[in-house]
């Protein structure tokens, strides 16, 4: 996100995709009530009319897995009418001219027959969103969880920077996390392509972390069968199961060292909610150790066949913790322990600190938490270690004492501007990174050059290079942060250049004690004068409309693997077949084109949440209360669809996928989906394929409800990218029970 859901309010229009805050965020959505009442459009794209669309000014029923052809469609009328922002692309942006001629093909004709929009609608669409300046795109998993994700969430930022809506107040994108610590968990590594911080898997970092972790990079590198492998991404969360099953029976193949995976802990995790549960449940079956750590009994458990070497541990919640955690806005809070932990339960750390006493590296995993003490105090040297180690994102100034006190005076905070007052005056509510020093304010609005540095101010990062195919990469005269002693782009700082580029002088002891770079200068000394100049450390580039090192280097419309238009699949086909995506071959074309899937397959199957559930639901459906709101697994659909079927509202159907998988679940009628569309939630399971396995709860923890598993039957695909399913763009057929 970079905005914030306050800053909502100062926009003029908002545009929606694949996003239902109304319910999946019904707090943060008062921001976008308290907007519409400042006079703000709302425009909602969704294949199924939510309670968000139901306050739109606008509304557009999309086919799912065509949002490209949309917002290319949106592209082609900005461009065609003069309606961009000229001068923000020419300082600011890279190789938009590339966006301009593929948006010339995406005439409203096309976009209507790819899309289902109607093309008068697209550009009633484009021009309120275009002419109420600024604008604010949102956008949730419904724009993520497809095979051309990535794609999609590059073509939305781009579109705000054609229209120059980036790096303002009011504009931006504002992604919508699902959890309250989904950012957190990203930011700290919770990842297999990175290590904290998004720092890469390269020799350079891997050296940086052993020295501000205290231990010695050989003793690390022993950690892996060989050095290569330290370098490599490990298998997803999407993909886990695939690492055990080792292309047996039919499944993908995997490339990790000659060996499958043997065992599996999780902690705090519904893998329930992934995509293909059948291949979950597969793989559960065939692990040598299953280790579950949650206060609530985990699912996985529950829907294996696996009868030995299942361990439950049950772990402590929030309330008995304490800690940090991050916003959707990258704003860090703390979170105070209310209560001891009950009964056996044991915090999250205490079960890391015991696996890793057992698994021998005990001394160093905790290293670096004593700095030179004889003891440590938890969380919080925990999390000055982050602030010492993290520089990418700019956590320096993210002490305990800081997060503290905002958390302890939040209400002295503006919720417009996140602005504080009082004990807390000058400084942004949880001091949102970057934070580059510990007196720095923190960064409401990401690539805003209207600020000063020291107010949040940036421009774009310089992460590629200095020049592209002989374009500079640096941004143009004028775009640089308020009062920057530069007037335009420069790179990213270093010990080489810290000199040239900021017009210092170093001393001899500051030389030695810097590091290489800003990302890897543990002494800190690199952000603090760049600070002192009104220079952002991470220098200040064109963003990048054309990306080289993707595998479309413009995003490409490409149809879902399983759609319902196979004209439009030989058309505009998926990607070449991957021999190792995170360590598993993924399939892409070879599946696409092997038959068209619709003629046994004729119905859009799409999924979401529900405002009263949350990702797996375990939680909720322990609850009484929250469990009657609805009780049973269902599939919404439209009374038409049904009648054609000879189904009832209230009968049980079975939904096959092209997967040769099925679910049975309740028929609910609603005029919300598409005529050719069903609707799932994705909170339930506990039945798989219609065999209860709810016999498997341990007495007195089975929950208040239990149902089919939607992913049971979302298709195989993944993102070319970051391998996320594509539960979005899905295909089915549904019978009579």
């Amino acid at each position: 996100m970079t905005n914030h859901l306050g800053d909502i309010q100062k926009t003029k229009a908002i545009i929606v995709f694949g996003a239902n805050p109304a319910v999946n965020h019904p707090v943060g959505f008062r921001h976008f009530i308290k907007a519409k009442e400042n006079g703000a459009k709302l425009i909602v794209i969704d294949p199924r009319f939510t309670q968000t669309a139901a306050r739109a000014d606008l509304y557009a029923q999309i086919r799912p897995g065509t949002d490209i052809p949309f917002m290319y469609g949106m592209l082609n009328i900005i461009f065609e009418n003069g309606w961009e922002d000229k001068e923000f692309i020419e300082t600011r942006v890279y190789d938009m001219q590339s966006i301009k001629e593929e948006a010339k093909k995406w005439t409203p004709e096309l976009v209507e027959n790819v899309t289902g929009v109607k093309k008068e609608l697209l550009y009633e669409i484009t021009q309120m969103y275009a002419k109420n300046n600024p604008g604010t795109l949102v956008w949730a998993m419904g724009l993520t969880q497809h095979t051309i994700g990535t794609s999609n969430t590059r073509l939305g930022p781009i579109v705000q920077l054609a229209l120059g809506y980036a790096g303002k107040e009011g504009g931006g994108c504002n992604i919508l996390r699902g959890h309250d610590n989904v950012q957190g968990a990203s930011d700290m590594g919770c990842l297999s392509e990175n290590l904290p911080g998004y720092y890469g898997l390269n020799e350079g970092t891997w050296k940086y972390f052993s020295k501000m972790w205290g231990v010695d990079y050989e003793w690390m590198v022993s950690r892996f069968v060989n050095k290569e492998w330290m370098h490599k991404s490990g298998f997803t969360l999407a993909r886990w199961y695939a690492g055990v099953l080792d292309g047996k029976n039919g499944n993908d193949k995997i490339d990790n060292a000659g060996t499958s995976l043997k065992a599996l802990v999780v902690m705090g995790n519904g893998i329930t909610s992934i995509a293909q549960q059948a291949k979950v449940q597969e793989g559960l079956d065939n692990l040598e150790l299953l280790v579950i750590s949650d206060p609530f009994v985990n699912e996985a458990a529950i829907i294996t066949n696996k009868k030995d070497n299942i361990f439950i541990l049950p772990a402590a919640t929030q309330y008995e913790t304490s800690g940090t955690v991050v916003a959707t806005n990258r704003s860090a809070q703390w979170r105070y322990q209310v209560v001891d932990p009950l009964h056996e339960c044991k915090p999250d750390q205490e079960i890391l600190f015991g696996l890793a006493k057992r698994m021998g590296f005990y001394d160093e995993y905790t290293r670096s938490l004593y700095n030179g003490k004889d003891s440590f105090e938890w969380p919080e040297d925990a999390t000055r270690e982050i602030a010492r180690i993290v520089k990418t994102i700019g956590l320096t100034g993210w002490t305990p004492e800081r997060i503290k006190k905002h958390t302890d005076n939040w209400d002295k905070f503006d919720e417009k501007t996140l602005m504080g007052t009082g004990p807390v005056e000058g400084e942004y509510y949880g001091l949102p990174w970057p934070c580059w020093t510990e007196d720095h304010p923190g960064s409401p609005n990401l690539y805003d050059i209207s600020k000063p540095v020291m107010q949040g101010g940036m421009g774009f990062r310089n992460n590629f290079g200095l020049e592209h195919n002989g374009v500079s990469q640096l941004a143009g005269d004028g775009s640089a942060p308020l009062n920057s002693p530069i007037n335009g782009g420069y790179p990213q700082i270093t010990k080489e250049n810290i000199e040239t580029v900021l017009g210092i002088t170093l001393t001899d002891e500051e030389r030695d004690a810097m590091g290489p770079s800003w990302t890897t200068d543990g002494s800190g000394i690199i952000a603090k004068k760049c600070m002192e100049k009104g220079i952002t450390p991470y220098g200040n580039a064109r963003a990048r409309a054309r990306a080289w090192n993707f595998k479309d280097q413009i995003p490409l419309h490409r149809e879902p693997l399983h759609t319902p238009r196979y004209d439009l699949a030989q058309e505009y086909p998926s990607f070449d077949d991957v021999e190792s995506l995170f360590r598993v071959e993924t399939k892409y074309k070879s599946i696409q084109l092997a038959r068209d899937y619709s003629k046994e397959f004729p119905i859009n199957m799409i999924t979401g949440r529900l405002v009263n559930m949350n990702g797996a639901g375990m939680e909720n459906r322990a609850s009484p209360y929250l469990s009657r709101l609805t009780p049973e697994m269902f599939c919404d659909m439209r009374p038409e669809l049904a009648k054609k079927y000879g189904i009832k509202e209230g009968d049980m159907i079975w939904i096959h996928s092209p997967e040769g998988t099925k679910i049975k679940v309740k028929a609910r009628f609603t005029y919300a989906v598409a005529e050719d569309m069903v609707f799932l939630p994705f909170h339930f399971t506990g039945i798989m394929q219609g065999v209860d396995m709810t016999g498997n709860f341990p007495k007195g923890t089975r929950p208040y409800a239990w149902g089919e598993s939607a992913n049971t039957v979302t298709n195989y695909g993944y993102d070319i990218f970051t391998q996320i399913p594509e539960t979005k763009g899905g295909i089915c057929r549904i019978e009579k029970a």
